[in-house]
């Protein structure tokens, strides 16, 4: 059996019962945190561009966009203005393993499907917990290579999410799914390198998403595609990723199907704005500064430390939320001065701040940790010195929201309530839509989350 075919099989036969509850939880809270990280991206002029080119092209009135009274498009339109909304923002979710995010195609691909199909919440919650062991797994097989190494965008693996999310609820049998994999493995390429730097990282999701949601749409029509592509001499693993067969990857893949979910060990919700990698460095500064306990203008360097780690990437002075995004010497600089790191540090006068700004310049690498390197996701280490000699030390393994810490709804709905009255939400509905959320598995339609932001 091929690697598709064996993943296909465990996902079509996989019942709501059969996922862990936490798994199911964390599901929901990826819909909270997908639909907040919109409002916020919903905001920029990518947004306005996509939602307008959509709305000018028309079509089927299957699914909503969110936010905005948008008229009704086809699915694949709906989940890609929604996916690229989440994305703008820089406030998604990550799969902490090499900074992909499923989480927002998933989310998007299930709701907009869901509204076609009439999809009940549990049913729509098993579709996005099962898509993320989906795009996990597949990761898996590329780790390392695709982003890092070779430089391709992570909607490469996103993708994978949303066909099999999509997929489940238009009822794929093994065989379609496996057909909307390997779709879902030839129809899509994105590249970093245009992604830090301007409006194509959440141009990367909007296609994640459309493309997924069409790769399970064709191969319910009967569409088929090679079963082998991701495994294959010359396929996706080969291709995006290292030597996966000879370093034994490729049967990590589909090895403990059921009993180790993805969802709940890589995964990581956004609490603060920006890239995954950073969000430690930001909030380690803020311990440091807090055990220093001195005025801003007393520090005279911040040393940043992470495993492999020789040089600081990213630009030293950003003046917008995408440098912001991508700027390690921003998270550290603003966590030491304000001693804590939070959504409002995305605002234009946060970004200006002038005592961030002095410490930009006093941000440096330090020497990579030795010790305790397998605890460290997307963690970091990282030290303040002051004007009388004195050094401050602080190490966080991964940040806030991480499944591996554990995640809880008072931080997601926190999240939520912050950013949804950008998107225009009213007090009343942002509260009904914690409440839905939170109890999402009881929703009868998604059209009960639905009619409260589109």
């Amino acid at each position: 059996m091929t690697v598709a075919g064996e993943l296909s099989q465990f996902l079509t036969s996989t019942r709501y019962e059969e996922i862990p509850l936490k798994a199911i939880d964390y599901a929901a809270m990826l819909i909270s945190s997908t639909v907040a990280s919109a409002a916020m991206g919903s905001t920029l002029e990518s947004s306005r561009i996509m939602r307008s080119m959509l709305v000018q092209r028309g079509g089927a009135g299957d699914a909503s966009a969110w936010f905005g009274a948008a008229p009704r498009m086809p699915v694949p339109s709906a989940a890609r203005i929604n996916a690229l909304m989440s994305d703008a923002a820089a406030s998604d979710d990550s799969d902490l393993r090499n900074i992909t995010h499923p989480g927002t195609t998933l989310a998007v691909a299930s709701i907009a499907m869901a509204e076609k199909t009439g999809a009940s919440g549990k049913e729509v919650l098993a579709a996005v917990a099962l898509g993320y062991e989906a795009a996990g797994r597949i990761n898996t097989g590329v780790i390392p290579g695709l982003i890092w190494e070779k430089g391709f965008h992570g909607c490469m693996i996103a993708i994978f999410g949303g066909a099999v999310a999509a997929g489940l609820l238009l009822k794929l049998d093994s065989r379609q799914m496996t057909n909307a994999v390997g779709l879902a493995a030839t129809s899509i390429a994105g590249l970093l390198a245009a992604a830090n730097t301007s409006m194509a990282r959440e141009h990367h999701a909007g296609l994640a998403a459309m493309l997924g949601v069409e790769a399970a749409q064709l191969a319910g029509l009967g569409y088929t595609v090679e079963q082998s592509v991701l495994e294959h001499p010359r396929g996706f693993f080969f291709a995006y990723g290292q030597d996966a067969h000879a370093s034994g990857r490729v049967t990590e893949v589909t090895r403990g199907l059921g009993q180790d979910w993805k969802i709940l060990t890589d995964m990581a919700i956004k609490l603060v704005p920006g890239g995954h990698p950073y969000h430690a460095i930001g909030e380690a500064a803020a311990n440091a500064a807090r055990m220093a306990d001195v005025p801003a203008g007393e520090i005279t360097a911040i040393v940043c430390s992470r495993p492999n780690a020789h040089q600081i990437k990213g630009p030293r002075h950003p003046t917008d939320l995408i440098g912001v995004a991508h700027s390690p010497y921003y998270f550290a600089a603003a966590g030491a001065v304000d001693r804590e790191f939070t959504w409002a540090h995305a605002s234009p006068e946060k970004i200006m701040d002038p005592a961030i700004r002095r410490l930009l310049d006093l941000v440096e690498i330090g020497e990579p940790p030795t010790e305790s390197l397998e605890r460290y996701k997307q963690g970091a280490t990282v030290t303040v010195k002051t004007r009388d000699g004195r050094s401050f030390t602080s190490t966080v393994y991964a940040p806030r929201g991480s499944a591996v810490n554990g995640i809880e709804w008072s931080d997601v709905e926190g999240k939520f309530k912050t950013l949804c009255p950008l998107a225009g939400i009213s007090p009343s509905n942002i509260e009904r839509c914690t409440q839905v959320l939170r109890h999402f598995r009881d929703v009868k339609h998604v059209r009960e989350l639905v009619e409260l932001i589109a």
